[in-house]
């Protein structure tokens, strides 16, 4: 399980790349947050299929959102639902980053490794995956409209550099 690899292997190690004196300085995995917009509003299906999927990946079940907003532009009215989201801590997170790491990345179709340019400054990371298809819980038959979603991984990370040394720990599959 990836939290105890964390526990056992990865703090010793950021502790001595780091060189931090206290175990409570080491980044952690704070939560992860996955979200998944919306394209047709109007198709009330969608945003179902939306809502069940998500939970079927995270094994929560997922808050819709609401525009906060009128644009005129885009059709949407303040108050219209717009997708849905979750937000995973403690061991759900590490569990969904196993998942991610070791079973969703790898069957993405020309996967060559993430960006390490995608870190917010604050060690902080963000990617989007393109379908929901590549989660092994989520069947062809079962979806309504092939969905894109965003995950966020917070971490307690000060810096990019120690953000990518605890996800580089972890297994995360970075581009060099």
């Amino acid at each position: 399980m990836l939290h105890n690899k964390y526990k056992k292997e990865v703090t010793p190690q950021l502790m001595k790349e780091l060189r931090l004196a206290n175990v409570m300085q080491v980044p952690r995995l704070e939560k992860i947050a996955v979200n998944m917009g919306v394209s047709d509003k109007d198709n009330p299906k969608v945003l179902e299929g939306a809502v069940k999927n998500l939970s079927k990946i995270t094994g929560q079940r997922p808050v819709v959102t609401k525009a906060k907003k009128s644009i005129s532009d885009f059709h949407l009215t303040a108050g219209d639902p717009i997708g849905c989201k979750v937000t995973l801590r403690s061991v759900h997170a590490y569990e969904f980053l196993n998942k991610l790491i070791n079973t969703v990345l790898p069957g993405v179709r020309d996967f060559r490794g993430l960006s390490a340019a995608s870190f917010d400054g604050r060690g902080n990371y963000t990617l989007g995956l393109s379908e929901q298809l590549s989660f092994p819980e989520i069947s062809y038959n079962e979806v309504t409209a092939r969905q894109g979603m965003d995950i966020t991984i917070v971490t307690t990370a000060r810096t990019d550099q120690e953000g990518y040394a605890l996800l580089k720990g972890l297994g995360f599959p970075f581009k060099d």
